[in-house]
Protein backbone atom coordinates (compact mmCIF):
# COMPACT_ATOMS: atom_id res chain seq x y z
CA UNK A 1 0.00 0.00 0.00
CA UNK A 2 1.14 3.38 -0.89
CA UNK A 3 -0.57 6.60 0.81
CA UNK A 4 0.01 10.26 -0.27
CA UNK A 5 -0.49 13.77 1.68
CA UNK A 6 -2.09 16.67 -0.30
CA UNK A 7 -4.19 19.50 0.71
CA UNK A 8 -7.43 19.81 -0.53
CA UNK A 9 -8.05 22.71 -3.11
CA UNK A 10 -11.71 22.02 -3.00
CA UNK A 11 -12.62 24.59 -1.08
CA UNK A 12 -11.27 27.26 1.22
CA UNK A 13 -10.76 24.89 4.33
CA UNK A 14 -7.56 24.10 3.43
CA UNK A 15 -7.59 20.15 4.48
CA UNK A 16 -4.78 17.94 5.31
CA UNK A 17 -5.96 14.86 2.68
CA UNK A 18 -4.75 11.21 2.98
CA UNK A 19 -4.73 9.40 0.38
CA UNK A 20 -4.66 5.22 0.47
CA UNK A 21 -3.70 3.41 -2.78
CA UNK A 22 -3.15 -0.22 -3.53
CA UNK A 23 -2.00 -1.01 -7.39
CA UNK A 24 -2.67 2.51 -8.38
CA UNK A 25 -6.29 2.33 -7.36
CA UNK A 26 -7.52 4.78 -4.35
CA UNK A 27 -9.14 2.66 -1.52
CA UNK A 28 -9.69 5.48 1.29
CA UNK A 29 -9.29 9.59 1.71
CA UNK A 30 -8.88 10.67 5.06
CA UNK A 31 -8.39 14.06 5.98
CA UNK A 32 -11.70 15.61 4.01
CA UNK A 33 -13.96 17.88 5.85
CA UNK A 34 -16.39 17.98 2.78
CA UNK A 35 -17.23 15.58 -0.46
CA UNK A 36 -14.93 17.86 -2.77
CA UNK A 37 -12.43 17.03 -0.38
CA UNK A 38 -12.81 13.31 -1.24
CA UNK A 39 -13.50 14.25 -4.93
CA UNK A 40 -10.67 16.20 -5.34
CA UNK A 41 -7.94 13.59 -3.94
CA UNK A 42 -9.18 11.33 -5.98
CA UNK A 43 -8.84 12.83 -8.99
CA UNK A 44 -5.50 14.72 -7.87
CA UNK A 45 -3.98 10.79 -7.00
CA UNK A 46 -5.26 9.52 -10.59
CA UNK A 47 -5.25 12.13 -13.25
CA UNK A 48 -4.06 15.15 -11.92
CA UNK A 49 -5.76 18.27 -14.01
CA UNK A 50 -5.12 21.94 -14.38
CA UNK A 51 -6.23 25.30 -15.59
CA UNK A 52 -3.17 26.91 -17.15
CA UNK A 53 -3.41 30.98 -17.45
CA UNK A 54 -0.46 32.94 -19.35
CA UNK A 55 -0.90 35.67 -21.91
CA UNK A 56 -0.03 36.26 -26.43
CA UNK A 57 1.09 38.94 -28.27
CA UNK A 58 -2.16 41.57 -29.36
CA UNK A 59 -1.18 43.03 -33.03
CA UNK A 60 -2.86 46.66 -33.11
CA UNK A 61 -4.24 46.91 -29.35
CA UNK A 62 -4.01 49.15 -27.16
CA UNK A 63 -2.34 46.98 -25.01
CA UNK A 64 0.81 44.30 -26.42
CA UNK A 65 -0.25 41.79 -24.37
CA UNK A 66 -3.48 39.43 -23.83
CA UNK A 67 -3.98 37.29 -20.51
CA UNK A 68 -5.61 34.16 -21.46
CA UNK A 69 -6.92 30.63 -20.23
CA UNK A 70 -7.27 27.24 -20.64
CA UNK A 71 -11.27 27.00 -21.24
CA UNK A 72 -11.17 23.85 -19.27
CA UNK A 73 -8.66 21.47 -17.09
CA UNK A 74 -5.85 19.84 -19.07
CA UNK A 75 -4.02 17.08 -18.12
CA UNK A 76 -0.74 18.33 -15.65
CA UNK A 77 1.75 16.69 -18.25
CA UNK A 78 1.03 18.90 -20.61
CA UNK A 79 1.53 22.79 -18.78
CA UNK A 80 5.03 23.17 -20.33
CA UNK A 81 3.88 22.09 -23.88
CA UNK A 82 1.16 24.48 -23.78
CA UNK A 83 2.57 27.71 -22.07
CA UNK A 84 5.61 27.09 -24.88
CA UNK A 85 2.88 26.48 -27.75
CA UNK A 86 1.26 30.02 -26.52
CA UNK A 87 4.77 31.85 -27.06
CA UNK A 88 4.55 31.72 -30.72
CA UNK A 89 0.48 32.74 -30.65
CA UNK A 90 -0.26 36.49 -31.65
CA UNK A 91 -3.83 38.10 -32.04
CA UNK A 92 -5.37 41.18 -33.95
CA UNK A 93 -7.02 43.31 -31.85
CA UNK A 94 -9.67 43.83 -30.81
CA UNK A 95 -9.77 40.76 -28.73
CA UNK A 96 -13.05 40.02 -26.33
CA UNK A 97 -13.46 38.10 -23.22
CA UNK A 98 -13.97 34.54 -24.21
CA UNK A 99 -12.97 35.01 -27.88
CA UNK A 100 -10.41 31.70 -28.66
CA UNK A 101 -7.35 32.90 -29.28
CA UNK A 102 -5.14 29.23 -29.58
CA UNK A 103 -8.08 26.45 -30.60
CA UNK A 104 -7.33 22.64 -29.25
CA UNK A 105 -4.38 23.56 -27.68
CA UNK A 106 -1.30 20.96 -28.04
CA UNK A 107 -4.07 18.69 -29.45
CA UNK A 108 -5.91 18.78 -25.91
CA UNK A 109 -9.47 19.26 -27.45
CA UNK A 110 -9.33 22.22 -25.38
CA UNK A 111 -9.33 26.16 -26.07
CA UNK A 112 -7.41 28.81 -25.09
CA UNK A 113 -9.61 31.61 -24.21
CA UNK A 114 -8.99 35.96 -23.57
CA UNK A 115 -9.77 36.95 -20.41
CA UNK A 116 -9.40 40.34 -21.55
CA UNK A 117 -10.92 43.16 -23.37
CA UNK A 118 -8.25 44.69 -25.85
CA UNK A 119 -9.33 47.38 -27.97
CA UNK A 120 -8.19 48.08 -31.57
CA UNK A 121 -6.03 51.27 -31.94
Amino acid sequence: MEERHLTCIGCPMGCQLTVTLENGEVIDVTGNTCKRGDIYARKEVTNPTRIVTSSVRVKGGHLNMVSCKTKEDIPKGKIFDIVKALESVEVNAPVHIGDVVCANVCDTGVDVVATKNITAV
